[in-house]
């Protein structure tokens, strides 16, 4: 069946850390010359939007600036909605880079907001300071809730989910999570493409995170058994390889 719309996961669906998926490139650029319309959407809130452009293209995927949604440009786009301007942020270059072209300032003190993401530095002193600030009145702000992330060799490591577990678990508050499983990405892919939700077929390789946001979001899924999920559940449209989505 063609969708008139694909909206592919990135981590463990298009690549593995820098080992591309070579089905899924074939795949993807078949879609793209058909005339799909393709969106890419990641829970990574660790390098900006021009980054992912610049890797997928390189990679072999057709991809543009506009194409590209990560949980960076989510969390900045939900805090401007919030009306937020102020957050201290555990998380690394790419989502500060992110945050602050969208005009929210980085700081330490009298912060409205805590915001976590991917940190490979964090410490001790760090999630202290996370906690003191939300148990003072800030709001918590998660990027995603992925625990762990796919890279080469079929790996596994720790993903954002972890950061966010340990400073849920001592602030004694649970975050406002942007990203996958939350439907919030995928409904603000669906609304700048000006798609219907059964227009747009969600594809990623997570089924408690990628194919639960299209879930949630009234979208038909895709699971592809290439990074983190092996068993699909019953009834979930899957395949080992992408080649199927072209019928």
């Amino acid at each position: 069946m063609q969708y008139k719309a694909y909206i592919f996961d990135l981590d463990g669906t298009l690549f593995r850390g820098e080992e591309v998926i070579p089905e899924a490139v074939a795949t993807v650029a078949e879609l793209h010359r058909r005339g799909a319309i393709i969106r890419y959407l990641t829970n990574n809130s660790s390098r900006t939007r021009e980054f992912f452009v610049e890797k997928l293209r390189n990679m072999g995927y057709p991809a543009e600036s506009d194409e590209v949604y990560t949980s960076s440009l989510g969390t900045a786009k939900y805090l401007q909605h919030e009306n937020v301007r102020r957050v201290f942020v555990l998380a690394e270059q790419g989502l500060n880079d992110t945050l602050e072209e969208h005009g929210i300032t980085i700081c330490e003190t009298d912060v409205e907001a805590v915001v976590v993401g991917l940190c490979r530095d964090f410490t001790y002193d760090l999630m202290n300071q996370a906690m003191q600030l939300i148990r003072g009145g800030a709001r918590f702000v998660a990027t995603n809730p992925d625990t762990t992330y796919p890279v080469e060799n079929h790996k596994l490591i720790p993903g954002s989910g972890s950061i966010v577990a340990a400073v849920q678990a001592c602030s004694e508050t649970a975050p406002f999570v942007v990203g996958k499983p939350n439907p919030f990405l995928v409904e603000l892919v669906l609304e700048e493409a000006g798609l219907r939700a059964e227009e747009a077929l969600v594809v990623g390789d997570r089924d408690d995170t990628d194919i639960e946001s299209g879930r949630r979001a009234g979208c038909p899924t895709f699971l592809v058994l290439t990074g983190v999920t092996k068993e699909p559940p019953a009834g979930q449209w899957h395949a080992h390889t992408m080649h199927e989505l072209l019928g």
